[in-house]
């Protein structure tokens, strides 16, 4: 008997530790949650250490987020909830009933509201929503565009990140089980007040107009900018209270290196290396590749818009895979894959500077974030507004395609933003793209700036010989003045074609308008494959180039997205047949030859000369 006692207590023994080594805990089913309840939530308060704080059971209010969505109402108190309310940066916090999970603190009242009532998710709810293993769709993007402002930021957002906020118009379809009013309020009253908890957002490096800018758009998809730097704890404090564990403050990393954005939450669930965390969604856009993070809090900031959490991310010890409408979730391990950006500064005022920063590979985020963490600091070494001029040089590396070359100058009001978007665009390009997946190695670009507007205006051009004869070499003089009132001319010899006859059209314009002039007559080839997409990029117009057209009346088109001038009669029928799949845009001019003039300012204009090819 003696034996058979320790045998059944061994068993016993590794029964516990098997269940405690695979993460897994008892779960209470929403079905047996009753009013008077008293749970024990977990979050942290200050530091890294996790604190108790209880939650009284109220109700559960069914049917409120979607068809089987609940939420679980309770009243908390413990710790600084009392004067604080429910304080951003708990959403995740774990709720236990009996020793079970029954979920996360993830809802509470609207601002203004110090009444530490509080929404929980359901765990069932969160690990059923999160499943492993789902690829971001293609269409989960939206277009952004640059140079961006608080303005088209905050629609871009809305428009990608409109996900659904439950009660905000939902009066009269919910019922709170079990109870029938809370302070006065019944449960649908009740239920229209309640909102996803705030998230903080750490904006460490951002110079405050740009933080304002993204902050403020941020702010309307429930974040809270706080600010913050590299997490560290106090002197003669542990870093961390061993592995990562439920109650845990918890990041998502969006920027790190030497600028770093972010959201900071708490851990919910550890089901082996899988943690579930924040109740409700950061940006509810399905799969993704965000890296995890510790977190550090360096203290609660009483409010009464919304009290906070000031905290931090810190190291990467996972994957953030799934964003969904009741959690996020991710695997314990590696980091995923970011965007590396080496970003340097050339001044003649100071030494040459150089950055690093590790950017999320999202094709929302991406883009933005890399935009973000240019523009910041160009803002915040050089003039934003004024007189400026940067000379943009650098490349982007595509695995399996050609590098992205970079090699243009920006001058003028707001030179900074368009600098930025220059460099944004073929990221946005590229990752939003319709063909394939494309993974960027990494961006490496130097600005070299001077306090000087390097702009000038065109303003005439002419040929001394208004009737030049094919086949010959004739001086095109093309006149511009400077920012400064000076006048600039300068000659380009250009060879008229042996076959050209007739009246021409000699265009000389900058890139910009010769651009919106090829898309109104349909001329300019629309990439089909991330091959033609990345030579499309290579070929952009530099805006201290003028470029020069000689055009004629023989038909071209657009094939396939390609650019094809000047074909016979015969070859344009064949091609007229196969119209109707969609590959064939007709063109009623042709480039007969074309030139560029490279100069030392942003050069802005467009002139047209008319003139008369004689064969003889």
């Amino acid at each position: 008997m003696t034996l058979r006692r320790h045998a059944l207590t061994l068993v016993a023994v590794l029964v516990g530790v098997s269940s405690l080594l695979s993460g897994a805990t008892a779960q209470m089913d929403i079905k047996d949650i009753r009013p008077g309840m008293i749970g024990i939530g977990r979050t942290v308060f200050d530091g890294t250490h996790v604190e108790e704080f209880k939650a009284n059971i109220i109700g559960v209010l069914e049917n409120v987020i979607g068809p089987h969505r609940n939420l679980i109402l309770a009243k908390l108190e413990g710790g600084p909830l009392a004067n604080t309310g429910v304080i951003a940066g708990m959403s995740g916090s774990p709720v236990y009933v009996d020793g079970k999970l029954i979920g996360a603190v993830s809802y509470a009242l609207g601002s203004f509201s110090k009444e530490p009532i509080a929404g929980i998710t359901p765990i069932a709810e969160m690990t059923d929503s999160t499943q492993m293993g789902d690829v971001r769709p293609p269409g989960a993007r939206v277009k952004v565009d640059f140079p961006l402002t608080r303005e088209g930021l905050s629609a871009a957002f809305r428009k990608a990140l409109a996900w659904n906020r439950p009660f905000a118009e939902r009066q009269n379809d919910t019922e709170l089980s079990g109870v029938s009013a809370v302070a006065g309020l019944a449960g649908s009253q009740l239920g229209t007040l309640l909102r996803p908890i705030a998230t903080p957002l750490v904006m460490s490096g951002f110079e405050p107009d740009l933080a304002d800018m993204f902050g403020g758009a941020l702010r309307d998809q429930g974040f809270i900018p706080t600010g913050g730097s590299v997490a560290g704890p106090r002197d003669g404090e542990k870093p961390y209270e061993g592995p990562l564990k439920p109650g845990d403050a918890v990041g998502v990393m969006l920027v790190g290196g030497d600028l770093m954005l972010g959201g900071t939450g708490t851990v919910t669930h550890i089901d082996g290396d899988r943690v579930y965390a924040f109740g409700h969604p950061m940006y509810n856009l399905g799969p993704t590749e965000f890296p995890m993070t510790r977190a550090y809090v360096y203290t609660i900031l009483p409010s009464l818009f919304s009290s906070m959490k000031l905290s931090t991310t810190g190291e990467i010890i996972g994957t953030v895979l799934q964003d969904r409408a009741t959690a996020i979730a991710g695997r314990l391990g590696k980091g995923p894959r970011l965007i590396p950006i080496t970003l340097s500064l050339e001044s003649t005022r100071a030494p040459k500077q150089t950055f690093h920063f590790g950017v999320v590979n999202d094709p929302l985020f991406g883009p933005l974030m890399t935009y973000a963490s240019v523009l910041n600091t160009l803002g915040s070494y050089e003039r934003q507004f004024g007189a400026t001029t940067f000379n943009v040089r650098g490349s982007v590396k595509v695995p399996r395609h050609d590098t992205i070359a970079f090699d243009n100058l920006f001058a003028g009001d707001q030179s900074s933003m368009s600098a930025a978007s220059y460099i944004v665009g073929p990221l946005s390009v590229l990752m939003g793209n319709d063909y394939e997946k494309v993974d960027i190695d990494g961006l490496d670009v130097t600005f070299a700036t001077t306090e000087e507007p390097k702009t000038a205006t065109l303003e005439r051009v002419w040929l001394d010989d208004p009737r030049p004869r094919a086949g010959r070499t004739v001086p095109l003089k093309i006149m511009f003045r400077t920012y400064r009132g000076d006048e600039v001319v300068r000659t380009l010899p250009i060879e008229i074609p042996a076959n050209a006859s007739g009246s021409l059209s000699l265009l000389v314009s900058d890139g910009a308008r010769l651009g919106q002039n090829e898309q109104r007559e349909a001329r300019a080839p629309q990439p089909r494959s991330v091959d033609q997409i990345i030579k499309a990029l290579n070929k952009g117009r530099r805006n201290n180039s003028l470029y020069i057209k000689l055009l004629g009346s023989d038909a071209g088109a657009v094939v396939s997205g390609e650019l094809l001038s000047a074909l016979p009669p015969s070859v344009l029928g064949v091609l007229e047949g196969d119209r109707n799949g969609g590959n064939f845009n007709p063109l009623h001019s042709a480039t007969i030859a074309q030139w560029e003039l490279p100069t030392e300012h942003a050069v802005a204009g467009s002139r047209t000369l008319t003139i008369t090819v004689s064969q003889n």
